[in-house]
């Protein structure tokens, strides 16, 4: 029989699909997303029709924000919350639109438009977000298992940065719409596999 250090074996083989959690008010009408944002009408039944189509998986995890669970109970999945998927921390901004924000305060609306990996004022940067989901992926590169965790557009691009080492403001221009899925595989480094669906 051959054991964990036979040469034979083959490597550990990770795979990891982020899910976009489905639409909720605040995506479709420009808001800064707060933690108890439920999906919206549009976003239920895009969830409720949204068929997997990255193979089965072993493991499913999810964010605790709402919109991340009721998209998980959508797809009649059984996923265990996991705190290190969560959003992107937005401060004082969170759950308020755009347009509340620039009447408050228009120069620091302007500042985040012009950089948004720096994150609102008293929130968290996306440099801080890619520094504590970094460990989170190390963990899953070692496991030899199809994961499919269910998250945010922040920390999905947070992801991508820190598993294929590219640049923060790189992952800005990755259009993360909801349900899109991002699929990424483990033997001895991270490779992107696709990104479909949104």
């Amino acid at each position: 029989m051959r054991g964990v250090n036979d040469p034979w074996r083959s490597p550990l083989a990770a795979r990891l699909t982020l899910l976009c959690h489905a639409a909720t008010a605040a995506m479709r009408e420009g808001a800064f997303p707060a933690p108890e944002d439920p999906l919206d009408d549009g976003g239920v039944r895009k969830a409720n029709d949204y068929r997997l189509s990255e193979g089965k998986a072993d493991l499913f995890m999810v964010s605790p924000a709402l919109a991340a669970r009721q998209t998980a109970d959508a797809l009649g999945l059984e996923a265990s919350i996991d705190r290190s998927l969560r959003d992107v921390d937005q401060g004082g901004w969170a759950g308020h639109s755009f347009e509340t924000i620039h009447q408050r305060d228009a120069a620091a609306l302007s500042a985040w438009l012009a950089d948004p990996a720096k994150g609102a004022p008293d929130g968290e940067s996306l440099i801080d977000a890619r520094d504590r989901i970094s460990p989170w992926l190390d963990a899953q590169a070692r496991r030899d298992l199809h994961l499919l965790a269910i998250t945010h557009p922040m920390v999905i691009r947070a992801i991508l940065s820190a598993a294929l080492d590219i640049s923060l403001p790189a992952t800005m221009r990755i259009d993360v719409a909801p349900l899109t899925a991002v699929r990424l595989s483990f033997n001895g480094g991270w490779r992107l596999q696709a990104i479909t669906g949104g």
